[in-house]
This record gives C-alpha cells, sequence and structure tokens, in this order.
C-alpha cells in the first residue's frame, strides 16, 4: 500500500508541475510576461485587496520583488493576463520565497496548471509548463500565498513562448461601467452591469476574497456571510490585457442564511436509533434529554438502492420491547419542538445506501420523504448518505458544475423540499471524511482514472446547497489519515484531527491540489465537529478532555498543540454525536461534557 501511494504522489507532483521543468524554449520565443521584476513597481500586475507592494529587499535579481501579505480568507494572488499564441506550448517560471507560495496559468484552453513550494528564508524557483488551446489569445498568470500564513515574495516571473507578435494588436478594454449589487439570499448576491465592447471575459473582484471570472453579466457571488456587507467591483478583460477596475457597489445580505432558524448559539447534535435495536439499547423520544437541540431520527431508508423510495417505521417491538406507540412517538415529537428542539428524518446511513439515478428517482425521493415529513411533523432533513451512494462519474472533475446524475438529481431533490417547506426547514449533512475533505487531495476517479470515484463526492452537494444548509457536521470518525492544509496526515482519536478537519471547512481548500478550483469556506455557525458518543459508537472516539482542547483551539485558539489555524470561529455551531443512546450507554459523558463546556 505505501508503495503504491508513492507512486500516486510521484505522477500527481509531476504533472502538477514540480518535478522536471518542460523543455528549453526555442530561439524564436520571447518572455511575455510584462514587468515580471517588479522593477516598475505593480504596473500590469492586479492583486487581491491590495495585499501585494514592491520591497527593495530582499530581492532576486534586480532592485526589487513583490511581497505579498494573506489576510482572513485572502490568498494574496497577484495575477496579469497576458496575450498568447493559440496552440502553443509555453514555460512558466518564477522565484519565490515564502512558507506557501503558488505559481499557476488559467484560461489556458487546456489543463491549467500550477506549482507550489514550501521555501521560507531561501529563494527557489518554481516552474511549469502548458499548452494553450486552438482558440486560446490570452491566458491568466499569477502568484499567490495560502490563508493565514506570513507574506511571500515573488521575482522574475517569466513566461516564455511564441509571441503573437504583429500590428494592430488589440487594446486593454475600458472599465465596465453601471455596476449594481443586490441580494438574492442570506448568503449570495448578484451582480450587474454593462457590457464593454471588445471584452471577452470579466473579473469579479471582492475585499477579502480571490478574484473570480464571469463570461458576462449578471454573474452571483456564494458563499457569503448573512446580514454582512459587501464591496464589489468588475474589471473587463480581452487578449491584450484588463481594464481598470469599476466603480464599486455595495450590497448587504440578507439575514438567517441556511435557513433552519431557532437554534442556540451552540447547538448539540445527535442520532436517536429510532428504527433499530443493537447494543446500546432504546431509548423513547419522551427520554431523550433536553441537552439535545437537534435530534435525528436514524434512518428512513429506501426501498431498494436505486427506488428513491424511502420509508420510516419505529423499531418492532419484537426488536425493542420498550418501543413507544406510534402516538406517543408523535407527541413526543411536538412537545421537544414546543421546547425549541428540531426533529429530523435522517436519511441513508451505513446499510440505507441510495442511489438517485433518474429523475424517477429523484421524484419518488422528494414525495416519499415529504409523506414522512408530513406524517411525523418533523423540521426538516438529514442527509447521511454512505458507502457507495454518491460518486462522481468519469469526466466529473469540478465541482461547481456536476454533471453525475446521483449528485444533480440528489441537489434538485433538496432544493425541492427546501423549496415546499419554507426558510425554517432544517437542513444537516453528515458525511464521512472520504467524501469531503480527501477531495482536497482527489477529486473523483482524477485526471488520469484509477481513483476511487467517491473521494470527495459530497463536495458538489454541499456547495452547490450551501446557502439552504443548517449544518455539516462530517463524521470524524471511521477515517483513515487526511491530509490537512498544512500537508501533513492526520489521523482520528485527538484533538489534533478535529482542529486540523474543520480548520479546512472554515477555510476552504483547493480540490484535487487545484488552486483554480478552491472549495470556499463554510460559515462557522454551519459547522459543527462529528465524534462518537463512546468507543462502542465507532472508531476514533476522542475522550472529552481532547474534545474540549479542540473546541478550545478553533473558538478561542487556545490548546492548539502543533497546529496553527487559518482563524479562530467563536461562532462554531457546536457538536454531532453518534448516538444519543449510546451516549446513554455510556453514561450521558458526551452530553454532560458539551454542557459543561458551553454552560448548558
Amino acid at each position: 500500500m505505501r508503495r503504491t501511494w508513492s507512486i500516486l504522489t510521484a505522477v500527481a507532483l509531476a504533472a502538477a508541475g514540480f518535478l522536471a521543468a518542460g523543455p528549453p524554449a526555442a530561439a524564436a520565443d520571447a518572455d511575455l510576461v510584462r514587468n515580471g521584476g517588479f522593477e516598475a513597481g505593480l504596473d500590469g500586475w492586479s492583486c487581491s485587496v491590495g495585499s501585494g507592494a514592491v520591497v527593495t529587499t530582499p530581492v532576486h535579481s534586480g532592485g526589487s520583488a513583490l511581497k505579498a501579505t494573506p489576510a482572513g480568507q485572502d490568498n494574496a494572488r497577484c495575477s496579469q493576463s497576458v496575450t498568447v499564441k493559440p496552440d502553443s506550448s509555453y514555460t512558466l517560471a518564477a522565484w519565490v520565497q515564502g512558507a506557501y507560495v503558488y505559481l499557476g496559468a488559467s484560461g489556458t484552453g487546456t489543463t491549467d496548471v500550477s506549482a507550489w513550494t514550501q521555501t521560507p528564508g531561501a529563494w527557489k524557483q518554481l516552474t511549469t509548463t502548458f499548452r494553450t488551446g486552438p482558440s486560446t489569445t490570452s491566458v491568466t498568470v499569477y502568484t499567490h500565498g495560502w490563508y493565514g500564513q506570513p507574506a511571500h515574495l515573488t521575482d522574475d516571473l517569466t513566461l516564455v513562448g511564441p509571441d503573437p507578435g504583429g500590428p494592430g494588436q488589440p487594446q486593454p478594454p475600458a472599465a465596465p461601467t453601471g455596476l449594481t449589487a443586490s441580494a438574492t439570499s442570506a448568503g449570495s448576491v448578484s451582480l450587474n452591469w454593462s457590457a464593454v465592447p471588445g471584452a471577452t471575459s470579466y473579473t469579479v473582484h471582492r475585499d477579502g476574497a480571490a478574484p473570480f471570472s464571469v463570461t458576462s453579466a449578471p454573474a452571483a457571488v456564494t458563499g457569503l456571510a448573512a446580514s454582512t456587507t459587501y464591496t464589489f467591483r468588475v474589471s473587463a478583460v480581452n487578449a491584450a490585457g484588463e481594464s481598470p477596475k469599476s466603480a464599486p457597489a455595495s450590497a448587504t445580505t440578507t439575514g438567517g442564511g441556511g435557513g433552519g432558524g431557532g437554534l442556540p448559539a451552540h447547538a448539540l447534535v445527535g442520532y436517536l436509533h429510532a428504527s433499530f435495536a443493537n447494543g446500546s439499547g432504546y431509548v423513547r423520544m419522551a427520554d431523550v434529554p433536553a441537552s439535545w437541540d437537534v435530534v435525528n431520527l436514524a434512518f428512513g431508508e429506501p426501498t431498494s438502492v436505486t427506488s428513491g423510495d424511502i420509508r420510516f417505521r419505529l423499531c418492532p417491538v419484537a426488536e425493542c420491547p420498550n418501543v413507544e406507540s406510534e402516538a406517543e412517538f408523535k407527541a413526543a415529537i411536538k412537545a421537544k419542538q414546543a421546547a425549541g428542539k428540531k426533529v429530523l428524518i435522517s436519511i441513508g446511513g451505513q446499510n440505507g445506501q441510495v442511489q438517485l439515478a433518474t429523475t424517477a428517482a429523484r421524484d419518488t425521493f422528494v414525495s416519499s420523504v415529504g409523506r414522512i415529513i408530513d406524517e411525523y411533523g418533523l423540521d426538516g432533513l438529514d442527509i447521511d448518505f454512505e458507502g457507495h451512494s454518491l460518486s462522481l462519474a468519469t469526466g466529473d472533475t469540478d465541482f461547481r458544475a456536476p454533471t453525475t446524475p446521483v449528485i444533480v438529481n440528489l441537489i434538485s431533490a433538496v432544493r425541492t423540499l427546501k423549496a415546499r417547506y419554507g426558510p425554517d426547514f432544517v437542513l444537516t449533512m453528515a458525511p464521512e471524511t472520504f467524501f469531503v475533505q480527501l477531495g482536497h487531495q482527489y477529486y473523483g476517479s482524477g485526471p488520469w482514472g484509477g481513483q476511487d470515484p467517491r473521494a470527495g463526492a459530497y463536495l458538489p452537494v454541499i456547495h452547490a446547497l450551501r446557502d439552504d444548509l443548517t449544518l455539516l457536521h462530517v463524521q470524524d470518525y471511521n477515517s483513515g489519515p487526511i491530509m490537512g492544509l498544512d500537508n501533513q496526515y492526520h489521523s482520528m482519536g485527538g484533538a489534533d484531527f478535529h482542529i486540523a478537519m474543520t480548520d479546512m471547512l472554515l477555510t476552504g481548500f483547493p480540490v484535487a491540489g487545484n488552486t483554480a478550483r478552491v472549495f470556499p469556506a463554510l460559515r462557522p455557525d454551519q459547522v459543527a465537529i462529528g465524534l462518537p458518543a463512546t468507543t462502542n459508537a465507532g472508531n476514533g472516539h476522542t475522550p472529552p478532555a481532547e474534545v474540549n482542547k479542540a473546541l478550545d483551539c478553533l473558538t478561542k485558539k487556545q490548546n492548539c498543540g502543533g497546529y496553527q489555524t487559518h482563524g479562530t470561529w467563536p461562532a462554531l455551531r457546536g457538536l454531532m454525536t453518534w448516538s444519543i443512546n449510546w451516549d446513554r450507554f455510556g453514561g450521558w459523558e458526551f452530553s454532560r461534557n458539551f454542557d459543561g463546556y458551553f454552560g448548558g
């Protein structure tokens, strides 16, 4: 196994430009970057949130170098649009220095490339190559650091290849005018502006975030915090370069993003074994302690893997002698809700594989889940798809625009349910780390095939539904080692694992190492940490003292050990556990520790 990982890693590194540089440039080739040595200040360069500055020491050569400083959710990206020839090979190189420094090219028309290195205190050259597409006339070259890291340096940045040359080259377009911004939800804003003659694309700039490209207006900006004011500018781009930025426009997102209002600032979420028995024993709904703010009924399961027909029933008397009647169960749910608690139906689980491979299955899923919610008067839905429920088809490589039917149909089904039940509908998800954080390294079957197609498969679902998502509580258990943002592997069972895995959700991360495809950070109020309640409940049980260390680090930046988070999030929503039944089996240790920490 170790040998196999080494081979895969070597192939991935070589493809990303970490190993051998490309062939030397031909004699007729030219360096096409403008002011790549930064001797003319930032002329020709655009740096996010004013993160870039020119310094005179240290430099690699000449008298100046670029110093860019990440801050908050900004990774200090500096970029330049460069005119190129179609169907031609280019070599991108730069000398860099810093904890994490990236160099890349986007808009190539083929495969966008990037390379990165860790080289604090010493200059190191990054090099990568690419070929332009048959109709590509401009690319964007960029360098950036990483969130929460110190400033990085770049010097002598070059793009060497065929010179498009020739008289009458186009001029950069004029700055866009008429920019307007309007909030469309708690987590999104719509931008509009007048079209610019000669522009082939536009770049949207927001303070505190990396710019992104769109082909035309209007543009939707998602992943924003509720009740927050944002300021935007837009620039126009063509083969000759990028225009100055437009006049700013601001908008304030609406309140209560994610739906499911009424949760306390710090919530305890637990699964109730309502439909089956195991070694933990049956717990009646009326006997669930008041500590639990969200109770997920485990489980609604399909009649077959691909039917989409979800059924729920209380545990049979033969299996659970102390099970309550349907009437008692429904009355207990109403009592919980009257006390401010939320009760959801959880779909899936370890044994409930659900694959919505057809639109017919999608529609059946919507109608059958709706019947369960209506019959029991529930507050919403928990998606606990495990095993082989979600996987990505070959060629489905961009989490922002999925094409795999089981993914697309699930997103559509949940949106339909959300629209049916309105803004108070509670939506939670409980994926395993394999389907989320592993996507930082591997996504689907990969560019060459052969990877597990389930890797990162929850990411397109989370991303598409982030404006409707109340809580994401990834299962930080039953997991193999996962690489964090520090490029180190972390193993379950201690505070370090929960810190590193949660930091990824609250910071965002490149998917499959592609810095042009960053999974955006979730709001801290949308995130809870998932743990097993006892050693019997699952592999990776974390003792209460280690749970508290993780909470200290994430909410106060204390007791972090060797891991440095990329922020501090006092609004982290709380904890989830499998399960309420196992917590009772363990003497309520998990919930009592939660109450003790948060003053419940």
